[in-house]
């Protein structure tokens, strides 16, 4: 009994324990159908060796721009983040943010940020080990009580952003872009401190967007005005200290066909935002093509100002936006 128990003991103590550390709340469908179902799957290849335990809404400490620091100094094990919340520290992942290169299809996007990462975009990861990457639908327009339909119907707005390429697209279409963290947009949108937000649709039920807009806006064809890109990753010498089966287990799980599904859950997760706003009466602004046509127009000096300042930091900018937009039209079609 006793050489059983501690061969108990042992077996308890070679269980793998990892921590996942993240910004939303328990119930936000990023942990309920991505970090979640991801997780599980990892701890069920592995037989019980890995167990990946979540720590949702910074409940392990700091705020949601810390969290790459976290990951780096090995405070948590993983983590899940925006890279726009540490300006300037990803830039050259900034292309798939930018206005008409991420278009409308989140899984063509994350399928060509995976094609590029390598050759273009691993040197901006020093510290840790990128498990995926992933963009969400894209930005929408999401207004208190202005249906928007030319870009000049923006002219003298306060709309809330959620990145600087964020902030340059709303400079571009004439409006004043305010910087605030999710949870603080309800509040903002109820004092009418902004008069809207670009932000996807699946945020609507877990703030009540229903309840604090009447309209909701985007291109023809689901076509979006930038997006958002974030990423799962681990500490880095975590990762190395991993044997290797557990090493090929993330890789299995994390792979093209996972990259391919979080695209379809964000899109899923997008759909039943806006049919919540529709349900509650909302209006459901889409574009046609030449009205989306003319916000293409006002947002093109965003992709020439990215790619000039990019350009003075070395970063061939022109070529991370030609190579960028052929992977995406390459997945777009299905190749």
């Amino acid at each position: 009994m006793a050489v059983l128990g501690l061969a108990g003991s042992a077996s308890a103590q070679d269980v793998i324990k990892l921590k996942l550390h993240h910004f939303l709340g328990p119930k936000a469908p990023a942990q309920t159908d991505m970090l979640e179902p991801w997780a599980e799957r990892i701890e069920k290849a592995s037989e019980g060796r890995v167990d990946i335990e979540i720590f949702p809404a910074m409940s392990l400490g700091g705020r949601p721009p810390e969290l790459i620091r976290q990951a780096r100094d090995g405070v948590v094990d993983i983590i899940w983040t925006v890279n726009g919340y540490t300006a300037g520290l990803f830039p050259r992942s900034e292309v798939f943010e930018l206005p008409f290169i991420h278009t409308n299809d989140p899984v063509a996007t994350n399928l060509a940020m995976r094609d590029m990462f390598d050759a273009h975009l691993a040197e901006e990861y020093q510290g840790v080990k990128v498990l995926f990457s992933h963009v969400h639908a894209g930005q929408a327009i999401q207004m208190v009580d202005t249906e928007v339909r030319k870009p000049s119907d923006l002219a003298g707005k306060q709309i809330r952003i959620p990145t600087r390429t964020g902030a340059w697209v709303v400079e571009a279409l004439g409006a004043s872009p305010v910087s605030m963290p999710v949870p603080d947009l309800p509040q903002a949108l109820s004092r009418k401190v902004v008069d809207g937000a670009f932000i996807p649709w699946e945020i609507i039920p877990a703030l009540k967007m229903q309840d604090l807009t009447d309209y909701q806006i985007e291109g023809a064809d689901k076509t979006r005005f930038g997006t958002t890109t974030f990423q799962v990753s681990m500490n880095q010498a975590k990762w190395d200290s991993l044997p290797e089966d557990i090493q090929q287990i993330f890789l299995d799980n994390s792979g093209e066909d996972w990259s391919r599904e979080v695209g379809e859950i964000w899109r899923a997760i997008d759909d039943r935002g806006i049919e919540v706003a529709t349900d509650a009466g909302n209006t459901h602004v889409t574009l046609t093509a030449e009205e989306t046509e003319a916000f293409r127009t006002q947002l093109e000096p965003v992709v020439e100002r990215w790619i000039e300042e990019v350009d003075a930091k070395g970063i061939d900018g022109r070529a991370l936006v030609d190579a960028a937009r052929a992977a995406i039209a390459k997945h777009s079609k299905g190749m």
